[in-house]
This record gives C-alpha cells, structure tokens and sequence, in this order.
C-alpha cells in the first residue's frame, strides 16, 4: 500500500478569488498546494480589458500571504464589445491566458455574458490566430432546456458551429459533467480539453436533492446521475492529456448559500488535493494523479511544468469546515467520502 506520493507541483486551471476581503480570506487556501491558477474573470464588474486583468493582478499578489509562491494567470471576460486588438495585445505581453466565455445569464455574475455569438466572432478568429484558448462555460440558457441537459445541447447548438467555423481555434470546455462532454472532448481532435473539478467527481445529484436540499452542494454545471460521474472519474484517471484539474473553487458566504434563492459554487480549495488522491486511489489510478493535476494543464496551455514538488501522505486531512471571512463564514466542501491523504506541509 503507497503511503506518501510526491508530484509536481499541481496547477489549477479553473479558479474563482473574488475581490476584496473575500479574496484576502480565501487565497491562501490555493496558494498553499497550487503554484498557479487561471483565474475566472467574473468580478462585478468583470474583468474585460488588459487593463482590468493587470489592475486585478495586482490586487491578488498584494493579498498573498507572505513567503507564498502562487502565481495568478489572468483570463478576460469576453462580452460583445470586447477588443480583439486589446485581446491580441495582452495575450502578447503575456498578460493573459485565456478569455472566458458566459452564456449571459449562465452562472454567477454572467449577465455581461455572450447572446449573440456573431458578435463575438471577430474576438474568437483573432484567439484562433494568435493560439490563445477560450475558456467556456459550456450550457445554453434556453429555458426550454431542461438544466440536466444544458451542457449536451450546447455542445451541439453553441461550441460544435464556433469550432467548425473557426479552424484552430483552441478550446477548453470547462468543469464538463457530462458523458456527451467527455465523448466530445474525446473525438475533438488536438485543439480541444476539458477540466474536470474535485466536487464533479465526488458527488452526483442525489447527494444534493435526496433527503433534503443541500444547498453547499450547489453548483453550475449541476452534479448530473450517478453514470456522468463516472465517466468523469474514467476520464480524469485515464492520464489522458486533454483532460485536467480545474476546481472551479468558488467561495460564496453561507448567508448567500443557505437561502431561498442560493448561490451556486463548491468551495473545494482545501480540500481538493485531498479528494482527488481519495478517488484516484479508489480506483487504483493514484500513479496518474501527477498527470491529471500536474502536468496535462500545463501542456495545453504551453507552459512549464512547475519546478517545485508536493508530497501527500497517507493521513486524514485537517481542514476547518468554515473559513471565516468579513462578509460571513463559507462553508468547505463535504465530498460525501472519508478522506485518507493530506498534503506534507
């Protein structure tokens, strides 16, 4: 039985900070395992020029706890104004890694979002051009859809029409929950990869509506049945590169959860290392925990694999349930499973 496992130091492609006091309450928890992270774009208001992205960065390293080693990778939020020499320049300057693209009204604060994608389409034949990748949010908003369907349809009616008439394009279709999703990532062909989050691969949707709503496992993309959670978990441990750790770790107050109208987000940044080592071993995978968390990413977005190394060891993690902030308590993702390994201080 393995009992320690040391890695590259892992990255994470998908992260929410917020701004302000939250994100001063909750970035060490990130910066303590993840030498990187893509940061999500959707402040109010979001990030949509270079010049916001730098303004945010900055504020992120200030709010670093001293001695950290975390670097934040910007992305922009890409709205039917949006800039394509701005994008351009940016993405050349090293600036920027990613835009990210919101159906309007898809998730939190997306009402600056995409409706009429023809608008968008100069922006997105630009990032084809200069190999930048757009990060989507992968759901329609039709309210005809039926929320357990919305990511199936948008691969058919959204992402496969911007791909077929954008050759080259590179696209990371984020926090998939589904089997189509897995299968298209799959048959995509090179310029296309998915990240796959902590909770996605702990929980299916029975954990949040069976004997109660649990608002804390809430979140957009919605947990689906139990046979898209397992082909999230197959495709996570295949070592396959197109498939890598984004944990969409989104901190939200437990006033703002626990309500009639509550937010959706799975606060996962303490405890996803710690997950992830639980299942991977489960599933006897824990020798591809290094490419899924560590490596994969980084290939795709054509950067270096970090120098630094973590070590995990075979004991229960401690991590407090709440994290304490000024705007309330935020409650830390329950993965519904004993956990076993921590990560070596």
């Amino acid at each position: 039985m393995c009992e320690r496992l040391t890695i590259a130091r892992p990255d994470d492609w998908h992260l929410h900070l917020r701004d302000g006091a939250m994100l001063s309450a909750v970035l060490a928890e990130s910066a303590r395992h993840f030498a990187r992270a893509l940061i999500m774009p959707n402040l109010l208001p979001p990030v949509v020029t270079a010049a916001d992205a730098r303004a945010y960065r900055e504020r992120i390293l200030a709010a670093l706890p001293a001695g950290a080693d975390f670097t934040p990778l910007m992305s922009l939020y890409l709205t039917e104004e949006t800039d394509a020499e701005d994008v351009a320049r940016a993405a050349g300057e090293g600036l920027i890694h990613a835009v990210k693209l919101y159906p309007a009204g898809a998730t939190t604060n997306s009402a600056s979002g995409v409706r009429d994608f023809d608008r968008v389409r100069g922006v997105i034949e630009c990032m084809a051009e200069i190999g930048l990748p757009l990060c989507v949010h992968g759901e329609v908003t039709d309210p005809e859809v039926d929320i357990f369907d919305r990511e199936a349809v948008f691969l058919e009616r959204v992402l496969e029409p911007i791909r077929a008439a954008t050759p080259g394009l590179r696209v990371v279709l984020e926090h998939v929950t589904t089997e189509e999703g897995v299968a298209y990532v799959r048959e995509g062909g090179a310029d296309i990869a998915a990240t796959i989050t902590a909770h996605h691969l702990s929980i299916n949707r029975n954990h949040l509506l069976v004997g109660g709503i649990r608002p804390h496992y809430y979140c957009l993309p919605v947990a689906k049945r139990e046979r898209h959670r397992r082909a999230l978990v197959a495709a996570a441990i295949s070592g396959e590169g197109r498939f890598f750790l984004g944990t969409d770790s989104a901190p939200h107050p437990d006033h703002a959860k626990e309500s009639a109208c509550g937010c959706a987000g799975c606060f996962t940044a303490p405890n996803a290392l710690s997950i992830l080592a639980e299942i991977f071993e489960r599933e006897g995978a824990l020798g591809r925990l290094e490419a899924f968390a560590s490596l994969n990413g980084a290939a795709f977005y054509r950067l270096p694999v970090n120098g630094g190394r973590i070590t995990l060891t075979r004991q229960p993690p401690e991590y407090p349930e709440k994290i304490e902030t000024e705007q309330g308590a935020v409650t830390v993702f329950d993965p519904a499973i004993p956990l076993h390994w921590s990560v070596a201080e």
